[in-house]
């Protein structure tokens, strides 16, 4: 080991309290009013007005310093890469969310243009996202369940699912909830709300996800073995359909099961690895599965012969502008939300990932605003919700995406396949789709992998991701996420409720304190005791402070206070009972009695003769926390004690301020920045004998 460098270190100064301070620092109390700072808000000027609409459309800032020779080959191979994913994955998202799988194309088109006009980060592939897919699923199949769309077929003498109204009412209810989701992400960006997403930490994103991931490999399952399980709804949905699901496997359709298993091992535009021939002649993977899927089902007539389930209908164009149906505003707007926080969640972690990697600055509000803007416009034109995919936001990545330009060309491919050759897919089964589903979820379950790695680390985040994974499954997404964010938030309370309260010593010849029980060299300051807590005082520890000051200092202030009250009592009888006898005799102000004599204030030399609480862990004090430290002040001084508070930051002196703790004998003199200035307070002061602090003495 290196020695250590050693420099002479010395400050000369005055010992100086909050008072001394802010006349040394002119501490002005001249603040703007809000009224004030509202018109200064409002000014326009030529630069803010440039600033604003460049902020508010980012396109137009970087758009024009746009570098063809360094950026657009790399550009153009990325946006043909992850079109040709968006594919794949759109059409397979659109079965999670239950709609025909060309509406999972328009959502792979319509919200991409605009998060290239809006939106901030340079490398996240937005589009369809298997969590989002899986919640809308949810909602649709609740407001539009198949129960609904039963006919009586007088061909087969049965009831039959009009598919068609089925399929029209669940995409009015995806465009709603998804036009919802958007409205509350603007509106949420627009009030400068972006630090939501800090209440989503990173393990309870990942065990999020992951729980989510295990409900969408489940609503697959039925188009792997060609069954039809009932659809359940609400708490423990999962388990009802996985029991459902296995009753019903004798039922499997051979034929589905056999693609099934062939799609889930053959090559994927993801997995180029299985194809390292082609992945290393071609500059962009090729959809090699669900081409040849596709033609072997249109020459083998598998809808037909083995009743294997297809795609269908794809029509060829885009769909006119429609405004959703405000009716089902009311019964989806939790949805909406829970929506809105998933997907700006995930998609603003994956985008400060890129940007903390390549040294760009990710605007959280303006994502919000970016994202509300792609679900508002994409549910007018029947789209559902949308965030970032990981998979394909490292394929355009890796595949040399420098800008969002990257994102408009694959909306660009997008546009070709739907205008063209999208009908060229009818035959595809869904079982390849559930199966591409299924290799697409593979990263997520490497999450399970976190577990023993949290435990190692932090076991607080351990139990977040464990906890919101489980609520995740039994609960479904929606209510899923809202109990893990409250677990989240329970985990912060009892870590504030359950701090580490320590008696400081100071480190020989320096002006550091540290905990006496961590370290050896670490001696109290005789005469006097210095209190921490790790955490912050409010309402919910304010009562555990008080009694963790008395335990650890040794000091039980109510019996104290309480022997006190019952020696002011038998002094003051001692007083009338003299005073009958003799009346000019003085009295006597001594507390503690000793045989006939009857003491007042005489402090116990054992008591240390000041208490420092040092407050620099402190960030806020509530009018709980000022009572407190106020009431904590008030008893110790009764027992002549000095309680001198210490590492105030400005915020908390404010508080102590507006919440009623000084007065006219309690100053900023008592408060001082450093401990190591309370100390020497206590230290500098003239040394008193005990009697100056005697009122007297009876007989």
């Amino acid at each position: 080991m290196a020695e250590r460098r050693r420099m002479d270190y010395s400050v000369h100064r005055e010992i100086l309290d909050e008072g001394a301070v802010d006349e040394m620092a002119k501490r002005s109390d001249s603040k703007p009013s809000q009224c004030e700072k509202f018109k200064k808000s409002m000014r326009c000027s030529g630069p803010r007005l440039k600033s604003c609409l460049l902020g508010s459309v980012p396109v137009a800032s970087w758009l024009p310093r746009y570098s063809i020779r360094e950026n657009a080959l790399g550009d153009l191979i990325s946006g043909i890469s992850v079109g040709i994913m968006h594919l794949p994955q759109g059409m397979a998202y659109a079965l999670l969310a239950s709609v025909p799988p060309v509406f999972g194309l328009y959502s792979s088109f319509y919200p991409v243009l605009i998060y290239f006009i809006f939106g901030t980060s340079k490398h996240i592939s937005i589009g369809t996202f298997a969590v989002l897919s899986v919640m809308i699923g949810g909602v649709t199949e609740r407001l539009a369940p198949d129960s609904n769309f039963m006919t009586w077929d007088n061909v087969t003498n049965s009831s039959i699912i009009d598919i068609i109204s089925r399929d029209a009412e669940r995409v009015r209810v995806a465009a709603a909830v998804t036009f919802l989701s958007g409205l509350f992400q603007i509106l949420l960006g627009l009030v400068q709300f972006g630090f939501v997403v800090t209440y989503l930490s990173e393990p309870l994103v990942r065990g999020y996800t992951t729980g989510a991931a295990i409900h969408v490999i489940v609503s697959q399952l039925k188009y792997t073995f060609g069954i039809s399980p009932v659809k359940y709804s609400g708490p423990l949905s999962l388990i009802y359909t996985v029991l459902e699901i296995c009753s019903l496997i004798p039922q499997t359709n051979i034929g589905t099961l056999v693609v099934s298993i062939v799609a889930i091992i053959g090559p994927h535009p993801q997995r180029r690895s299985s194809n390292s021939y082609l992945g290393k002649k071609l500059p962009v993977p090729i959809p090699c599965g669900i081409v040849i899927a596709t033609i072997i089902s249109w020459q083998v007539n598998l809808a037909d012969r083995y009743k294997v389930d297809v795609v269908g209908l794809i029509p060829s164009g885009l769909q006119p502008p429609v405004l959703p149906t405000a009716s089902l505003f009311g019964q989806v707007i939790g949805d909406a939300f829970a929506l809105s926080v998933v997907g700006y969640g995930i998609a603003i972690s994956l985008g400060r990932i890129f940007a903390l990697k390549y040294g760009y600055k990710v605007d959280s509000n303006q994502e919000l605003i970016a994202l509300g803007l792609s679900n508002a416009v994409g549910g007018i034109f029947q789209c559902f919700a949308i965030s970032c995919s990981m998979s394909r936001s490292m394929v355009q990545e890796s595949t040399g995406g420098k800008t969002q330009v990257a994102g408009a060309l694959s909306a660009i491919v997008i546009l070709f396949i739907t205008l063209w050759i999208g009908a060229l897919f009818e035959d595809l089964p869904k079982a390849v789709l559930a199966a591409i589903i299924f290799v697409n979820l593979h990263g997520m379950m490497k999450q399970f992998m976190d577990v023993p790695a949290l435990w190692r680390s932090n076991k607080v985040d351990m139990a977040i991701w464990v906890v919101t994974f489980i609520l995740t499954l039994l609960l479904n997404p929606d209510l899923g996420l809202a109990a893990a964010i409250g677990f989240s938030m329970l985990t912060v309370i009892f870590r504030t409720q359950l701090p580490q309260y320590s008696i400081l010593g100071q480190v020989p010849d320096t002006d550091i304190y540290r905990p006496l029980e961590d370290y050896d060299q670490v001696k109290q300051v005789p005469g006097i005791l210095i209190f921490r807590s790790s955490a912050t005082l409010y309402f919910a520890n304010a009562e555990m402070y008080q009694e963790a000051l008395g335990e650890k200092s040794g000091i039980d202030i109510t019996n104290i206070l309480s022997a006190k009250k019952k020696l002011e009592v038998k002094r003051t009888r001692h007083e009338k009972k003299n005073a009958k006898k003799a009346a000019k005799r003085k009295a006597v102000d001594m507390v503690r009695t000793t045989g006939d004599t009857i003491t007042v204030n005489d402090p116990d030399p054992s008591l240390p003769r000041a208490i420092i609480l040092d407050l620099s862990p402190v960030n806020f004090l509530d009018t709980v926390g000022v009572k407190a430290l106020r009431s904590i002040q008030r008893d110790y001084g009764d027992i002549c004690i000095e309680v001198l508070l210490a590492g105030c930051l400005t915020g908390v002196v404010d508080n102590l301020q507006t919440g009623g703790f000084f007065n006219d004998k309690v100053t900023k003199s008592c408060l001082f920045s450093t401990v190591h200035d309370a100390v020497l307070h206590c230290k500098s002061a003239t040394t008193q004998s005990r009697d100056t602090h005697l009122n007297g003495t009876y007989r």
